[in-house]
């Protein structure tokens, strides 16, 4: 493998940890099964590059972003909770409503940046450096905010909601408050991909919450998930080693198409292994 190969697949690996994130809050701190991810990714990477061929500066755009995907996030957990819809539902009903919106807001289906003056320059090295600046300020915050009692109080939301309920935290409050961190990361993730690729087609999106998850699964298979710290390490090391692995398998001549069948065998071995670990400990 190629040594641009391996430096590609940092790069995206570093993006995809973002996503991971996104995805970590709502299935493992709120014991919410959220969808949403399909549709704020490339919501915000929308918005990115809307604003970006309007002539706005590359953080104003990505702050649109992050806002506009956070919102998305909180229309799926007023969903869920105002209307009883299954989590897992309402988070497809969203993104489905948001590729007609993605539209509307680029007015075409796909718009080209390489006019446009974004973070990221022809240096993979100085764009691998940047990636990581923000990942540290992404991270230091949330494990910072998870050892607070407020932060106590969202986990427990989904660690036992029931006793979390007896205790007065409020857990449609908490539930919105992941929602819209969640759909945040999301649109973040979008819009710096877009940046990076200078180029956002409105198909972008289209299976990034599998992606993500089989960085998180990964992640946690090697480091385990038992210890906070290891819990933030997860989404990180699983989403740079899942991006290695696609990596590997193209250097071998896998087609580029077969990515998503490969991907989904991933997660699937992923899960029998972990399965397989639980039952033997029984």
């Amino acid at each position: 493998m190629s040594i641009d190969l391996i430096l590609n697949g940092l790069l995206q690996g570093l993006v995809l940890a973002i996503v991971a994130y996104g995805i970590m809050v709502p299935f493992r701190f709120l014991d919410f099964a959220d969808l949403t991810t399909e549709g704020s990714y490339p919501l915000g990477g929308a918005i990115c590059a809307t604003c970006m061929t309007m002539g706005l500066h590359p953080v104003t755009a990505i702050l649109l972003s992050i806002l506009c995907s956070g919102i998305m996030g909180i229309c799926t957990s007023i969903i869920h909770l105002k209307f009883r819809v299954n989590t897992m539902l309402a988070g497809i009903i969203l993104s489905t409503m948001a590729y007609s919106v993605n539209l509307r807001i680029m007015g075409k289906p796909n718009i080209a940046l390489f006019d446009c003056t974004g973070l990221f320059s022809q240096n993979i090295l100085i764009n691998i450096l940047i990636l990581c600046v923000v990942l540290f300020l992404l991270i230091l915050p949330l494990a910072l905010f998870l050892r607070t009692d407020r932060g106590l109080r969202f986990r427990a939301v989904g660690l036992n909601p029931s006793f979390a309920e007896r205790q007065g935290i409020d857990i449609k409050q908490n539930t919105i408050l992941g929602l819209f961190l969640a759909g945040g990361l999301a649109g973040l993730a979008g819009s710096l991909m877009v940046q990076i690729q200078s180029y956002m087609d409105v198909g972008m999106g289209i299976g990034i919450i599998i992606h993500g998850l089989a960085g998180l699964m990964i992640g946690e298979a090697i480091v385990g998930n038992h210890t906070m710290n290891r819990q933030l390490l997860a989404p990180l090391l699983g989403a740079l080693v899942y991006q290695q692995i696609q990596g590997i398998a193209l250097s071998f001549g896998l087609a580029p198409s077969d990515l998503k069948f490969f991907t989904g065998s991933i997660v699937l071995i992923v899960i029998a292994i972990q399965k397989g670990e639980k039952y033997a400990k029984i």
